[in-house]
């Protein structure tokens, strides 16, 4: 019986720091507003890179610092809402830079979900007994999503990415409990990117709606707060165990007043989520695995330690997963 071993963690994100005080200087906004509302400091944006480029980096690092070659990669799955092109795949794009000759390779949509998804994805391929390596990435290019001019979203989101490397194992499993859930009623609480109808045989005016990301900031806060304890209980109930198991929760880097309520309904210690949306901001997809290949490099993530990562986002997606390190 098969099951997946993440062996690897790694992230990159692009060289231009942007503070909150910058921003002030293209939107009325302050460093003061921003923080206290969202608890973000400063964020990473791309110049001139796109999101392709941040995956293949995360991918090429994967692969060079771990036992396993280019080739020996079966599955890339890249989650983003900020792919180069609507086709082909940004996996795609990522495979062929990374030499990955042998490996299936497709995108994932499930925005700030869509980590834990393809994660998800990749140990069902993995425990088939048919596929051995899958590196797995979130990246995006919020930037270039954003209006500029509106400062309830723009001061929220970042660039970058973040992935990791698994491979089939007989003797140990890193992926132990998962609760991956969707809403699509409310579908229109988060949307950007919309592509208008245009063809010459279309008679009526056709009204040209928002490119950009909108969100309902409010329904937003209100639907992590109900679904992220619950989803969180979720994977306790079905490991048999509690939150004195868990070495961390690692949420998606969305708001830090988010974390401060879903810390309160779980009664626990807010020192038991690692938080790093204050130096990243909300990089949707790309968030938990930047802070997972963070925690790592600190020498945070031990073998053995049980870690709860959860995302929530647009669709409305959520979804939790119970790893072991």
């Amino acid at each position: 019986m098969f099951s997946s071993k993440i062996v690897g963690f790694e992230s990159y994100v692009p060289a231009n720091i942007v503070t909150n005080d910058d921003l002030s200087k293209i939107v009325e906004t302050s460093d003061e507003w921003i923080y206290t509302r969202t608890g973000i400091s400063k964020r990473c944006l791309s110049t001139n890179e796109n999101t392709s480029d941040f995956a293949i980096n995360v991918g090429k690092k994967l692969i060079e610092n771990s036992n396993i070659s280019a080739e020996d990669i079966d599955i890339v799955i890249v989650a983003t809402i900020t792919s180069d092109y609507l086709t082909p795949s940004t996996a795609c794009i990522v495979q062929g830079a990374i030499g990955a000759k042998n490996a299936l390779a497709f995108d994932i949509n499930v925005a700030c979900s869509g980590f834990v998804y393809a994660l998800s994805i990749a140990d069902k391929f993995l425990k088939s007994g048919i596929y051995k390596n899958a590196i797995v990435i979130g990246a995006e290019t919020l930037s270039k999503l954003l209006d500029w001019s509106d400062r309830s979203t723009c001061v929220l989101f970042g660039d970058g990415s973040g992935g990791v490397l698994l491979t089939a194992c007989e003797d140990y499993n890193s992926i132990i409990a998962e609760d991956l859930k969707a809403n699509g009623v409310s579908w229109q609480t988060i949307t950007g990117g919309k592509l208008n109808n245009n063809n010459p045989f279309i008679k009526e005016e056709i009204q040209k709606d928002n490119f950009y990301l909108q969100m309902n900031g409010r329904e937003v806060f209100n639907f992590a707060t109900k679904t992220v304890p619950k989803s969180i209980n979720t994977i306790l109930e079905k490991a048999n165990i509690t939150l004195d198991d868990i070495k961390y929760i690692v949420p998606h880097q969305a708001n830090s007043r988010i974390v401060e309520v879903v810390a309160k309904k779980l009664k626990v210690s807010l020192d038991k989520f690692y938080l790093n949306l204050q130096t990243y901001g909300n990089t949707s997809a790309a968030s938990i695995p930047i802070a997972l290949a963070e925690m790592s490099e600190k020498g945070l993530l031990q073998k053995g330690d049980k870690i709860i990562i959860t995302g929530f986002g647009a669709g409305l997606t959520w979804a939790s997963m119970l790893i072991q390190i």
